[in-house]
């Protein structure tokens, strides 16, 4: 029955559903196996990457990035997921999650190699036909080619849809002409072949094709200078009468907006958990800074400010990391309670990430900031050391800038989570309406003293059944104040965003520690403990601010102060000691010299 009711989960169902621990997956669960794939990819950045960084940011030598390409195929790093007919590994959606996240600590490397495997690889996986797989999927998991995405344009970047990339049938019928710029495109210097996206005469959507360098007639620009990610190569693009065969057309006429919207779903989830493993390796930069680094005859990791930072770092990174896992392993249920209802295997992955797509969204928002946070204080644990291009934090605080941009800006998927809540409660996908209008009656009556519950994380829970009280009530005030016209409330819309995200991190985090504890005790899993109760303490602040800014930008007179008096009543919190919280994590980590959690 547990299998079972695992693959019934739907996305974005967590604000109306409780979730047992039982029925999540947690990071401490990965098999032998996959553990020997992190390993294998943190050797590889240990061995070929980090000894390499200035190199490789340099650009000098524009074969270093190709040949490290090269040798990550070798070890079958492009091939996670790409099945085994065409050379790959074939492994499940958390398994190259767990690739993505080890990765992910390697810079301009990572985003190199996230790209390929990711927007330029699973357009064709997941959308062509058997001769394009045939031709294109090998070649692409060996690494013998490489990958980019052609998307934006200097015109159109989170409006998609308005390229104005032409494609245009040729009189023999044999070849589409294609005439357009792109820009910002990731591996552009050196990529064999690129997914492009274009518009078919005056079509109202965009097609998308598989483009080989080899075709001819295309053209680019000097690598771009940019704030971070030096290593990686970004250029603009220029197609001059490129002549594609028709066979390279990707899926069907006016498909491409949709294969854009489904690649970027796994593009923004995959990002949240690069985030991970780049703040992970921060982390471990400031424990071992802040051990070694004296002054006043001491070491700096010894007073609570440093302890501070170091506390609240590694609390974030293990919320993220709980969420980011969930998700991952919802898809892949999901993705096998479709094949084995008879979705053919390449439709039901689209379809099982697609249907995660809020929490894609969602982890996209949260890695990213989180990254931010961590490289921040990380930059400060080093004090001037930090601003100094010869310690690490310059590099990874300037890489660390372009997240929250990648992969739609998080302003954009913040709006898009509320939305796609919306729509599907608007469809009947998600029952939304009778838990909001409940919650509305509830803030109107008197509040009834149930009997307390017991157990781990019972009162959290209760507190968790709150804030997503908190998130019915104002999300359904605003959808009745504004109706049709809340696309347009943009401030108001990120505030829900926000209340959003928190609940799902905060929820994710106590699942991980509870399923956690019922396997290896409560003493062992103490500080685990300490960080779901600490991120919580935070959250339900972030979530009162937020849905005060929400509530006192839309409501006024009674109603107002009866939806204040309902916030308040459903942030309230059983406050903890956060200082000695804190301490109990930072001590931990600097005990054992890097993060451990």
């Amino acid at each position: 029955m547990e299998a079972i009711a695992k693959k019934i989960v739907k996305g974005g169902e967590f604000l109306i559903k409780e979730t047992e621990a039982q029925q999540v997956f947690i990071p401490e669960e990965f098999s032998e196996e996959q553990r020997m794939v992190a390993q294998t990819c943190q050797d590889f950045l240990e061995k070929e990457v980090y000894p390499r960084l200035d190199e490789i940011d340099s650009m000098k030598n524009p074969d270093l990035m190709p040949s490290l390409m090269d040798k990550a195929g070798e070890l079958g790093l492009l091939g996670t997921s790409v099945p085994e007919q065409y050379g790959g590994f074939g492994m499940n959606f958390n398994t190259s999650m767990l690739v993505t996240d080890v990765i992910g600590a390697g810079h301009s490397f990572a985003v190199a190699l996230s790209a390929h495997t990711g927007i330029g690889t699973l357009p064709i996986l997941y959308y062509g036909n058997d001769e394009q797989k045939a031709k294109y999927l090998p070649k692409l998991a060996s690494g013998e080619w490489k990958a980019a995405y052609c998307l934006t344009e200097p015109d159109s970047g989170s409006d998609a849809n308005s390229g104005k990339t032409k494609a245009v049938l040729s009189a023999d019928g044999k070849h589409y002409v294609l005439n357009g710029q792109k820009m910002w495109i990731t591996n552009g210097g050196f990529a064999d072949v690129y997914i492009v996206f274009a518009k078919i005469d005056n079509d109202k959507n965009l097609s998308a094709f598989i483009v080989e360098r080899a075709f001819g007639g295309i053209t680019m620009n000097e690598e771009e200078k940019k704030m971070g990610i030096k290593g990686s190569s970004t250029r603009q693009i220029f197609f001059n009468d490129c002549q594609v065969p028709v066979e390279n057309l990707l899926s069907s006429r006016e498909n491409g907006f949709k294969i854009a919207v489904n690649i970027l779903n796994i593009g923004r989830i995959k990002l949240g958990a690069a985030a991970i493993g780049a703040s992970k390796r921060v982390v471990n930069h400031a424990v071992n800074y802040a051990n070694e680094r004296k002054q006043f005859g001491i070491s700096i990791s010894r007073f609570g400010a440093i302890k501070h930072k170091l506390g609240e770092m590694a609390t974030k990174i293990y919320v993220t990391e709980s969420a980011s896992y969930r998700v991952g392993q919802n898809i892949d249920d999901t993705i096998e309670a479709f094949i084995a209802g008879g979705m053919p295997e390449a439709e039901a992955k689209l379809k099982g990430v697609e249907q995660f797509a809020i929490e894609c969204a969602i982890m996209k928002v949260h890695g990213s900031e989180v990254l931010d946070y961590v490289v921040d204080e990380g930059v400060q644990i080093y004090g001037g050391m930090g601003y100094s291009a010869d310690a690490p934090m310059d590099r990874a605080y300037r890489d660390a800038r372009i997240n929250r941009i990648f992969e739609g800006t998080n302003e954009i998927n913040r709006l898009l989570a509320i939305d796609m809540i919306l729509k599907r409660a608007m469809k009947g996908e998600l029952d939304l309406m009778g838990p909001a209008m409940a919650v509305s009656k509830e803030i109107m009556s008197i509040p009834e003293m149930g009997e307390e519950e017991e157990g781990l994380f019972a009162a959290e829970k209760k507190v968790l059944r709150n804030l997503k009280k908190a998130v019915l009530m104002v999300s359904g005030a605003a959808v009745q104040k504004f109706l049709q016209k809340l696309s347009h409330e943009q401030e108001i819309i990120m505030n829900i965003a926000d209340m959003l995200i928190e609940v799902y991190v905060i929820e994710s985090a106590l699942l991980r520690t509870e399923k956690l504890v019922s396997t290896r005790g409560q003493e062992a899993c103490s500080y685990q403990i300490d960080m779901a109760k600490l991120y919580m303490n935070d959250a339900v602040e972030k979530i009162n601010i937020a849905g005060k800014n929400a509530i006192n930008s839309f409501a006024d007179g009674d109603e107002q102060r009866v939806m204040l008096m309902g916030l308040k009543r459903f942030t309230k919190i059983v406050p903890i000691n956060p200082k000695e919280t804190r301490r109990r994590i930072a001590d931990h980590m600097i005990a054992e010299n890097k993060y451990t959690f």
